[in-house]
């Protein structure tokens, strides 16, 4: 179980954080601070600059906490957060990534579900303060304020 944990913590978490880092920087194929806010500009979002810097921050704080299995709970939150906001803007696409869907972003909310609901396992900081599982009513509390900042980040920066 440790090991499949590890896998998915990892292989999430870095995934999520790279994304991070090219929403405010050149490095791995990004777009620089510019790109990134010119992206949200074009998915509606007020704020430019100050938008992105929040969501790639929170991306690559999330993303590495989440791989690292650090405060897994708050880490879930994070992730929720930004990929429902990620979801709501491939919405109208429906659910299939090749049509731009949010298939991907929801499945990423999943993961970060899951590990608030199982804990990062014994081979992370967590497990290595002992907080390996978390109890389960963390996750309604990761859940509300991930799905339920996602969605109020979308209501109060997204223009009409």
């Amino acid at each position: 179980m440790n090991t499949g944990l590890l896998l998915l913590r990892l292989v999430a978490g870095l995934l999520i954080a790279g994304h991070g880092v090219q929403k405010v920087s050149f490095h791995l194929g990004g777009g620089g601070l510019e790109g990134g806010s010119a992206e949200f500009r074009g998915d509606g979002f007020r704020g430019g600059k100050l938008t992105a810097i929040a969501a790639g921050g929170t991306q690559v704080g999330a993303g590495l906490m989440l791989a690292l299995g650090l405060l897994t709970p708050l880490a879930g939150a994070g992730v929720m957060g930004v990929m429902t906001v990620a979801l709501t803007v491939k919405w109208p696409h429906g659910l299939w990534v090749q049509h731009d869907g949010y298939e991907f972003p929801f499945v990423l909310i999943v993961i970060g579900a899951a590990l608030t609901a199982t804990g990062p396992g014994q081979w992370s900081v967590d497990g290595a303060l002992g907080l390996a599982q978390w109890p389960l009513w963390w996750l309604p509390v990761a859940l509300v304020a991930g799905v339920g900042g996602g969605l109020a980040t979308r209501l109060a920066l997204h223009r009409a």
